[in-house]
């Protein structure tokens, strides 16, 4: 499957991508939100299971309405990365690992949910999901979906192998990550060359949109280039410009920001 194929379905605020694998459809959801959030629906037969939450108030009605006037029923949602906005469908049955509520609970997660809601104010939704099935290692059907469950040190990651894909937290090969440190960039590089090495056709991560082998590779030469420049810097600042000289047209700053602050305490 390319990246690029799809179906643009333009919404009030955000937009969504639709990739047709026959079976199988991939809804893969822009919010437009001041953080960037990807949302993911796979959908089989009617029903979807949802790949992460919206965690702004209007995403959330907007998404909600998307579902409703698809007639797409959701038979559960995994919880990962991003456990705040539990405004969002409140009845549907709630995936994760024990990783990922400990993340959001009290973990970094917690930190960022509550960084965003200082941040936002009302617009942000901070209550957290609740997890009403702790997910193990290994393969779990969804709403007659199968997917591989990978725990992560934060949360976990999933295969979907009926669309040849992978979810992760983040990729972008074209904006900034949160790095927090040598040892995590090495961490994100074996991560991803595992990716290339297994071919899956797309990367799916909760800041950016489907993404590519190709663009696995230029991620890895962005976290062996920031480890250089790291090693070069006296303090953050001039790491800052340093990163900042070598990807002048890179988005996500206050990521550059928060990876400074790893690299340089």
């Amino acid at each position: 499957m390319n990246k690029n194929t799809y179906e643009t379905v333009k919404l009030t605020k955000g937009e969504m991508h639709v990739y047709d694998f026959g079976a199988v459809r991939l809804h893969a959801y822009q919010t437009y939100d001041p953080i960037d959030d990807e949302v993911f629906l796979v959908e089989k037969a009617g029903q979807v299971v949802v790949l992460e939450s919206p965690c702004f108030h209007d995403n959330i009605a907007e998404l909600t309405a998307y579902l409703r006037d698809r007639k797409l029923e959701p038979a559960g949602m995994l919880a990962a990365y991003h456990g705040a906005g539990a405004a969002f469908l409140p009845g549907v049955p709630k995936y994760a690992t024990q990783s990922a509520v400990d993340y959001s609970a009290q973990g970094g997660g917690k930190a960022l949910i509550d960084g965003f809601a200082a941040a936002f104010g009302a617009a942000f939704d901070p209550s957290i999901h609740r997890a009403d099935h702790i997910l193990a290692d290994g393969p779990v059907t969804i709403g007659g979906i199968r997917f591989v469950i990978h725990p992560t040190a934060e949360a976990f990651d999933v295969e979907i192998p009926e669309i040849n894909a992978v979810y992760t937290h983040m990729l972008g090969h074209d904006c900034h990550s949160i790095v927090a440190g040598a040892g995590h960039a090495d961490a994100m590089i074996a991560q991803l060359e595992g990716y290339i090495a297994r071919g899956y056709d797309l990367i799916l991560t909760s800041h950016y949109t489907p993404e590519d082998q190709k663009d696995a590779r230029t991620k890895i030469d962005y976290l062996k280039e920031l480890k250089v420049l790291a090693a070069a810097s006296a303090d953050r600042d001039s790491f800052k410009a340093a990163v900042g000289e070598k990807y002048p047209q890179y988005s996500g700053e206050n990521y550059l920001d928060m990876t400074a602050g790893f690299f340089f305490p």
